[in-house]
């Protein structure tokens, strides 16, 4: 492809990713202009459903859900459909009490140790990118932290919270966004997930004869318990 053609093409796409060198610029010209229709189609009817301000919960919201969430509806839809959006309206100025408490400085070490480490390929959170996106992610973790002792900080909280940042551009949604993952959503999920493999197993036992009876995949109770129980979980800082 000619320069000019590739110049069509952003380097950095709308959430701050570089592109890797050996993008293939006609295929995704290709793809996009087919899906453009598609897209624009959707953002249209999102637009229309959002008018009135809040996010209705129906079968067409979770229909369209299912086929995406424009960017630009995205933090919106997130914040009110997952209950972020709730409690930060009933908890005014909590996020950043968080931040004011008392020091934890092996929160804090753990939490810095990972910020370089946070998507290195966007150029937003890199320190030479003004405003630099580590200082927020880290008052997300760190306030997160103080908020739910029980979990702190584990590898891997960092892109969670990273990519939160990125869509809602706002530390406290991300903030409360955090919280209803890791406190309410995953929590209730492996639960349920759980609850599906321990019913096939105990199935399976029944079933089976010798040595095989009984064996298969399980989670302990004692760990999905932990999970479950807020402000209490065995994956500590």
């Amino acid at each position: 492809m000619e320069p000019a053609e590739r110049s069509r093409v952003p380097r950095i796409d709308p959430y701050g990713f570089e592109r890797p060198e050996d993008f293939d610029d006609a295929a995704y010209e290709k793809f996009f202009s087919s899906y453009l229709v598609t897209l624009t189609r959707r953002a249209i009817k999102w637009s229309r459903l959002l008018q009135g301000g809040s996010v209705p919960r129906s079968r067409t919201v979770k229909r369209y859900v299912r086929k995406g969430v424009p960017l630009e509806h995205r933090a919106r839809v997130w914040m009110a459909l997952s209950g972020a959006q709730a409690q930060m309206d009933q908890n005014p100025g909590y996020y950043h009490r968080l931040l004011q408490g008392d020091r934890n400085p092996r929160l804090e070490d753990a939490i810095r140790t990972d910020l370089n480490r946070t998507f290195p390929d966007n150029v937003k959170f890199r320190k030479t990118t003004e405003p630099c996106l580590q200082k927020t992610l880290y008052n997300v973790l760190l306030a997160y932290g103080h908020h739910n002792q029980g979990v702190g900080y584990c590898q891997g909280m960092n892109f969670i919270a990273g990519y939160l940042i990125l869509i809602t551009n706002n530390e406290e949604e991300s903030f409360w966004l955090l919280d209803a993952l890791v406190g309410r959503i995953l929590p209730e999920n492996i639960f349920r997930t759980w609850k599906l493999i321990h019913g096939h197993r105990r199935q399976a036992a029944r079933e089976l004869q010798g040595p095989a009876a009984g064996t298969g995949v399980s989670v302990p109770v004692s760990c999905v318990a932990r999970l479950c129980t807020d402000g209490d979980s065995p994956f500590h800082s």
